[in-house]
């Protein structure tokens, strides 16, 4: 046989032995790709992006596709119509989702921050801020229904204030427009989430004077949430996607916010790399980011008390009806 012949059989017969023994071995390469809909894209969302850049989650072989939806009710919409398999947002619209009947209930598997993220912000400077001040001034607030807005009425009513009687209340501005509408005048009062809130106060826009999630305690803020039948038939994406997050948990709560900015900046181009380290600082102290997935009955409970004083509970749900915590308690652990 040509020598030549022999040699390109050799060839070929090792290029097949490489192929089969690739074929039998571990097939390490392999990525789970998740579609996640986040309701907005925020600094109080830290743990999520740490999870992405730090790799957490493809050490799980999962490849997250990242949307930003922009609306808890956009998000809800984007989650039942399968345009993702897990939504970031508000607990209560699941509660929304329950009271219409759903045959396919979204489930909350895994909790990211547990208090409000937003701040009182004061067009003047004010000295000795105390709740009382409010009175008879016109204060911006959130979209009705969403939780910004029942935790803000929630502590206005703890301190004593009915936000439909003792001020000129204002919910009809649409969230993304909030901040726009307070810097070309209107309301003496506004609640803002941050960035916008320190950047109101670095460009003298405004006062950071008051916390909303200092006031109203902890509560199921931003959860990750899916649909019961997706959960079910991927059980495994479920729990490698929660180790993940807990992972970036347990990184935030151990490292600073300065470790934590550089990390995170990539995801806010237009803030600077100070700003985001003073807002992941504020969140921190105040406790916002959650250091384990675990969404617990108190909190629960604590979220339907506060869509209960602001009249947009459709009707009380058990904690184990839509929560899920078997996953992210064995995580823990």
């Amino acid at each position: 046989m040509n020598k030549w012949i022999r040699s390109g059989i050799g060839v070929f017969l090792l290029l097949i032995l490489t192929i089969g023994m690739s074929a039998c071995g571990e097939k390490t390469d392999e990525m789970t790709k998740v579609r996640v809909a986040e309701v907005t894209r925020s600094i109080f969302y830290a743990p999520e992006y740490v999870a992405i850049e730090k790799g957490f989650f493809k050490e799980e072989g999962l490849d997250i596709e990242l949307t930003t939806t922009w609306g808890g009710d956009k998000t809800m919409t984007t989650l039942l119509s399968d345009g993702a398999d897990v939504a970031l947002v508000g607990s209560e619209t699941t509660i929304y989702v329950h009271a219409q009947g759903s045959n396919d209930p979204v489930i909350n598997f895994a909790q990211l921050t547990q208090t409000d993220g937003t701040f009182l912000v004061s067009r003047e400077n004010v000295e000795n801020f105390e709740w009382d001040q409010l009175k008879g001034s016109t204060f911006l607030g959130q979209r009705k229904g969403g939780m910004p807005q029942m935790v803000g009425e929630f502590v206005l009513k703890k301190h004593g204030i009915d936000p439909q009687n003792d001020l000129k209340l204002i919910q009809n501005i649409d969230f993304a427009n909030i901040a726009n509408a307070f810097a070309s005048g209107t309301g003496d009062y506004v609640q803002l989430f941050e960035p916008t809130a320190s950047i109101f106060e670095k460009e003298g826009k405004g006062h950071i004077i008051a916390s909303f999630g200092t006031e109203s305690g902890h509560v199921p803020y931003t959860t990750f949430m899916a649909k019961d039948s997706y959960m079910n038939e991927n059980k495994e994406v479920i729990e490698k996607f929660t180790k993940a997050l807990y992972k970036a948990q347990q990184w935030v709560k151990e490292n600073s916010a300065e470790e934590i900015a550089k990390v995170i900046e990539p995801y806010f181009e237009d803030t600077e790399l100070q700003l985001i380290e003073t807002v992941v600082d504020r969140y921190k102290s105040q406790g916002s980011y959650a250091t384990d997935p675990i969404l617990d009955e108190e909190e629960w409970n604590n979220l339907q008390s506060i869509m209960n004083e602001a009249g947009e509970l459709p009707q009380s749900v058990e904690h184990s009806i839509l929560v899920n915590t078997s996953i992210a308690e064995k995580i823990a652990k």
